[in-house]
């Protein structure tokens, strides 16, 4: 800095040499003879003398903090050189430059020059009043001065202008700022804007000018800038904000383009200020043009491996339909998907397009410009502090050596994503040292992936519930994942450990153990409670790119405590049984999100042997599956789930009670948990039924359509809502835990129906900072007399 500082004087000295005019400085003082007036020029005083004298000494004087040595480094006037009046001011004008003065002034006493200066003082703090719609942290990124910092008015207006330009782009253009100084000891300073905010400015009105094609109406609908009206509380965007002014009209262009007005413009976009400052008019002035639709589509390329006719197939732009604007940028992103799959990684597709006035169409000519193939010269991970550099390449589908290859590209990054270890992902084929060489840079940015977790919550099933966990899902950088899980409820006490290795002995393999002791109460739905504690061994191995298959093993011991009264059905289960399961699973996904899948589909079946030594045998199969689709717009997700369950015997066993299915509440809504399916029941006087305890049963099928949508709140809220029907049926009881019915009204009796069920509501999902949340309202449409209903249901749950 200092020394850009001393090329700009002898600069301006230089020129000064030549003749050229110079800015007027403060005039040097002689301490002999008195000036008349403190704005003389230097020039005048000096040149009455006959000869200008030789400066022999300079001394500076008023300094604090600038060393003396800097100052003097500034100055163009040395000991020996004489007085020259031109010198003197350009110094002067020099050391204002630097900003580091408040007032410099030179004095001359017979032969030695006196430098008086006043320091720009020192920043102490800046404040902020009266901002209460911005804060702090918003505003203190915009302005220059900062604690520490040199105290200028100049810089201090220009913050102001930055002050004002943060609230214009909120919407508030009545604000005012005025700073204040308050002067401190040591010639610092303390800086306060004082910022009267004013109202909001929202918009009062759009209009449009010449459109004839769509209503103002619809054409509000593509801008992002809204009407201000009383029940857009939670919207800032009927604030005018000019920055959104721009994007608007690149907005309407799209629009157009994209329904084949291929010259539509945006001639001009005004907003007016009304006189009060209330409110803006925005009027935006159009030209449609005629529409457009496709003519002559081709791809020329001269790499050999790219199939022009087959380039020219897969383009979005056809000949003869209706000209759509996004569709070329669509098409430049198919055909260099289309090259970087056959290994030319940087490959650069460019549109011609002409526009043919006299028959409204539009060609298009995609020239694809020549490369060479390119194989991968190493692949270069960077952002990872923490986790390992193997466990990123292991899921690559690309090594060094290797052709590049677009789809083997996105997959790794489909897969590296997947860990859940980095909330960004980005993998770039980057020039190598050859024309046919490629480097592949993988950037990611890592996320915070241990969670030390309490949560105390209430739902309409459990009550309350206390939950506390300690989960690493990138433990040690290696991938694996540790909890401890202990969680506790008026229903349910949980307390399990779990260790996944994803790699096991560094294969496609992921292994893991279970810990595990679980005490669930049914006594308000089947009068009796169990508890279980064991561990389970299960290790997962890709079968093909979208299959994967599972083994498990599983030992436990069962604890069953019936209370008094309850029927045979219920007291046959009493006591305490071991379990040994041996299982399988395998699943094919096609969803594109895992956490919130929107498009695809995914289906599973689990199978379990019970047997394998223990004291309890059957085989449990459950299948399940799922489609999702976007309609309408892309949050707009429709799915179709549904599952089922069949659990038999063998061995000359029978099913016990804590073994069967049970479902209702968030399995089944519009019904109690274990609200549906076979119970015991007896008839009163009248001939109704009164339920009594669920059994449960061996067989199920539910299945749900489902429409889920925003609510038009703000994204960062996290609130959802939908609306479903859900239909299904469950059945079927060994013939040990039937019970007749004899008649009258003191023998209860069992019903075992496969009845079909029916309900239909809505759901509001809040990811809310407690933890998910879930409100459903469902009225069961279709049941039977004996099934347990609900209308409303509140749940909360904790995700890991």
């Amino acid at each position: 800095m200092v020394q850009s500082m001393k090329f700009l004087v002898w600069t301006i000295a230089a020129l000064a040499m030549l003749g050229l005019p110079l800015a007027h400085a403060q005039a040097v003082q002689d301490a002999d003879t008195a000036s008349d007036s403190a704005q003389a020029p230097v020039e005048t005083e000096i040149e009455q003398e006959e000869a200008p004298p030789q400066i022999l000494q300079i001394l500076v004087e008023g300094n604090q903090r600038v060393e003396a040595d800097t100052i003097l480094s500034y100055m163009l006037v040395r000991p020996g050189d004489v007085a020259d009046p031109r010198l003197i001011n350009l110094s002067i004008q020099t050391l204002f430059a630097t900003n580091l003065f408040a007032d410099v002034r030179v004095a001359r006493e017979r032969s030695t020059l006196i430098v008086y200066v006043r320091e720009n003082p020192v920043i102490n703090r800046v404040v902020l009043e009266g901002n209460r719609a911005i804060n702090d942290d918003r505003i203190t990124d915009e302005i220059q001065l900062q604690p520490r910092a040199l105290f200028t008015r100049a810089r201090v207006q220009d913050d102001v202008q930055r002050i004002l330009e943060v609230y214009r782009r909120s919407g508030r253009f009545a604000v005012q700022v005025n700073p204040q100084i308050v002067e401190l000891p040591q010639n610092r300073v303390d800086l306060v804007f004082e910022i009267s905010e004013g109202p909001t400015t929202g918009v009062r009105r759009i209009n449009f000018v010449g459109n004839r094609a769509y209503s103002d109406r619809r054409l509000r609908g593509e801008t992002v800038t809204s009407e201000a009206r009383w029940w857009r509380f939670f919207d800032s965007n009927d604030n005018y904000d000019p920055d959104r002014l721009e994007f608007d009209r690149e907005q309407l262009r799209e629009f157009y383009a994209d329904r084949g007005y291929a010259d539509f413009r945006v001639s001009s976009a005004i907003a007016e200020l009304v006189p009060d400052q209330s409110g803006f008019y925005i009027t935006y002035t159009v030209e449609e043009g005629q529409v457009y639709n496709f003519g002559e589509i081709t791809v020329t390329t001269e790499i050999e491996d790219l199939s022009s006719e087959y380039l020219e197939a897969i383009v979005a732009t056809q000949p003869g339909s209706l000209y759509v604007g996004s569709r070329i940028e669509e098409s430049v992103d198919t055909l260099t998907f289309a090259a970087g799959a056959a290994g030319y990684a940087f490959v650069d597709v460019r549109p011609r397009v002409t526009t043919n006035r006299e028959d409204q169409t539009v060609d298009i000519e995609y020239v694809i410009n020549p490369a060479p193939r390119v194989y991968i010269e190493r692949i270069d991970i960077l952002g990872n502090s923490r986790t390992l550099d193997r466990v990123i390449r292991r899921e690559l589908e690309l090594v060094e050596g290797d052709a590049f290859n677009q789809v083997l590209v996105n997959l790794s990054e489909q897969r590296v994503r997947r860990l859940g270890f980095f909330e960004e992902v980005e993998i770039e084929p980057v020039q190598g040292t050859d024309a046919d060489r490629a480097r592949l840079q993988v950037n990611v940015t890592e996320q915070p992936t241990g969670e030390l977790a309490f949560g105390v919550g209430y739902s309409s099933t459990d009550a309350f519930l206390i939950d506390f966990s300690v989960s690493e899902r990138n433990l040690r950088g290696r991938g694996q994942f540790l909890r401890l899980r202990v969680s506790e409820s008026s229903r349910r006490r949980q307390i399990d450990i779990r260790f996944t290795e994803p790699r096991f002995l560094d294969r496609n393999l992921a292994a893991g153990f279970d810990l595990f002791q679980v005490r669930s109460n049914f006594s308000q739905e089947a009068s009796f409670e169990t508890e279980s504690t064991g561990f389970s061994l299960r290790s997962g191995f890709p079968l093909t790119a979208s299959v994967e298959g599972g083994v498990n093993y599983t030992l436990r011991t069962d604890e069953v405590r019936t209370f008094a009264g309850v029927s045979s059905a219920i007291a046959r289960a009493a006591g305490s049984r071991v379990t040994s399961l041996l299982g399988y699973s395998v699943a094919w996904n096609r969803i594109d999100d895992f956490q919130q899948p929107t498009n695809g589909f995914q289906v599973s079946l689990n199978q379990e042997i019970a047997g394998v030594g223990g004291d309890v045998r059957y085989v449990r199969t459950e299948g399940r599956g799922a489609v999702y689709r976007n309609v309408f717009r892309p949050d707009v997700v429709l799915s179709l789930t549904g599952e089922a369950g069949l659990i038999l015997a063998w061995g000359g066993d029978a099913v016990r009670i804590n073994d069967r299915f049970f479902k209702g509440g968030n399995s089944f809504r519009g019904f109690e948990t274990a609200g549906i399916g076979p119970r015991v029941v007896q008839r009163t006087d009248t001939g109704e039924l009164t339920r009594g305890d669920s059994l449960g049963g061996n067989f199920y099928a539910i299945g749900a359509l489902e429409l889920g949508f925003p609510l038009g709140l703000p994204e960062q809220y996290g609130v959802r809502g939908s609306v479903f029907t859900e239909f299904g049926t469950m059945g079927v009881l060994p013939s040990v835990d039937q019970i007749e019915d004899v008649g009258g009204t003191t023998s209860p009796f069992t019903i075992d129906e496969l009845a079909p069920r029916v309900s239909v509501g809505v759901s509001i999902f809040w990811d809310s900072p407690f933890g998910p949340v879930r409100f459903d309202f469902a009225e069961a449409v279709v049941h039977q007399e004996y099934d347990r209903r609900e209308f409303f249901r509140f749940s909360t749950s904790t995700g890991f």
